[in-house]
């Protein structure tokens, strides 16, 4: 079989990571904590004794693998339900069936919830008297921390279990299983993949399975045709391979990367109506609001800092209303968090103060507190001369004292500098070198 006949067959058109799904317990790589022999989600699964579960983990860990291996080893039926496109009245439909099919003899029904973490309050509380009353059981998969995205009436009828990233020789023997697999991998065809391309594939894909199949299967349609009929997978392969996985991404037709930037650089520029429609581009495609939401925190300590430290206020705000009401609803808080970034005074004072922190840190490593600001809880101690001249800053005028905080070799080091933008002028002010000198 060449190339052009793997690309025709009809099972060959599913990307590779998806026929490589396992379907038994016996073949499911990683995550041997949780479903290793013996363990309870193992037992469990095992005796069809299964309450309803929410796998926590980074994308490629398995949840969704894991999800179907259920399904199939306890002949349910199973229903995928995807938070992003789906609403009450789904579930509606979704429930009807799941009622017939008891009903009627053909089994029960799991529906699994990939991102269940983009389900707003009401969309969770739908599911309650369908779990409580064992309709349906219910999977869902997330990768953020559940207990702060998952209600707790619905978290209480849950058994939770965290996933882990995979290592890096779980990732090795997914790609070589592939690459031998003749059936639903790549063992049909002559490959030549170089060590050193295999070893970048892993540590590229970073924990995550989809990831480094889909990169092998694209390295193997970009790789030169040596001869014989050999496909040559060396560095440079998987290298330009990843490029153009990265040049491809979208977001149902949107360069996701390109205009997070636009947005952001907007944000800096102080241009609100660019900002506002860089936003618009992502929320009408679809984007992940708390992902934006994400991001505007982060711009608001980075490029806004403590010009107006009530920015960060109203980007975590932004997030809280994400969270509270979903989408459409919270797409006004976002605009008006846009507003707010790109109008209000930039410093990246604060962001320039702790990238000096932590190369300080790296540079000079566990420096020791003066002995003055120790704290000295025992008599020994105090005769060490833990806290010996220290000075209480509320028995000063204005509570102001100078008097040494950082380590001798740091004393003369400044990392904060403010600007005279917005609030920073007053800091400025009020950070006298006058004031700090001991």
């Amino acid at each position: 079989m060449d190339l052009f006949d793997y690309q025709e067959d009809n099972n060959a058109n599913t990307p590779l990571a998806e026929r490589m799904r396992p379907q038994d317990l016996d073949y499911f790589v990683g995550q041997e904590e949780i479903v290793g022999r013996g363990k309870t989600l193992r037992r469990a699964i095992v005796a069809d004794n299964l309450s309803s579960l929410i796998f926590w983990g980074p994308p490629g860990s398995g949840k969704t693998t894991l999800a179907k291996i259920i399904a199939h080893k306890t002949r349910a039926n199973f229903v995928p339900f995807p938070a992003v496109t789906s609403s009450i009245k789904d579930l509606r439909g979704v429930i009807r069936k799941a009622k017939d099919d008891w009903k009627f003899r053909k089994g029960k029904t799991i529906v699994f919830v990939d991102e269940i973490h983009r389900f707003n309050k009401a969309q969770q509380d739908a599911f309650l008297p369908h779990v409580e009353n064992g309709t349906i059981t219910l999977i869902g998969a997330t990768t953020e921390n559940p207990s702060f995205e998952v209600i707790n009436p619905l978290l209480s009828r849950s058994q939770v279990y965290i996933l882990k990233p995979l290592s890096d020789a779980n990732i090795k023997f997914i790609l070589e299983q592939a690459l031998c697999d003749k059936e639903k991998g790549l063992g049909i065809f002559k490959i030549k993949i170089l060590p050193e391309a295999l070893i970048y594939i892993v540590k590229e894909a970073q924990g995550d399975a989809r990831i480094a199949l889909n990169t092998l299967e694209l390295s193997f349609k970009v790789a030169t045709l040596k001869k014989g009929g050999v496909r040559e997978i060396n560095l440079k392969t998987v290298q330009n391979a990843l490029q153009q996985k990265l040049l491809l991404y979208d977001k149902d037709g949107e360069e996701h990367y390109n205009i997070i930037s636009a947005l952001h650089k907007s944000l800096r520029d102080s241009d609100p109506q660019a900002g506002l429609y860089w936003l618009g581009r992502m929320l009408e495609a679809g984007e992940d609001p708390l992902y934006i939401a994400r991001r505007l925190i982060r711009f608001a300590s980075e490029d806004v800092g403590m010009a107006d430290p009530h920015a960060l206020l109203v980007a975590v705000a932004a997030k809280e209303a994400c969270h509270f009401v979903g989408m459409p609803e919270c797409e006004l808080a976002l605009a008006q968090t846009v507003v707010h970034l790109a109008c209000a005074p930039k410093s990246n004072a604060l962001y320039s103060a702790y990238q000096k922190v932590k190369k300080t840190i790296k540079d000079t490593g566990a420096l020791a507190v003066p002995l003055m600001i120790r704290n000295a809880p025992t008599h020994l101690m105090k005769k060490w001369g833990y806290g010996k001249g220290y000075r209480y800053a509320h028995d000063f005028p204005g509570a102001e004292v100078s008097q040494q905080h950082l380590p001798d070799e740091l004393v003369e080091t400044i990392f904060y500098e403010p600007t005279d933008r917005g609030l920073e002028k007053n800091i400025k002010e009020k950070l006298n070198p006058e004031v700090k000198k001991f």
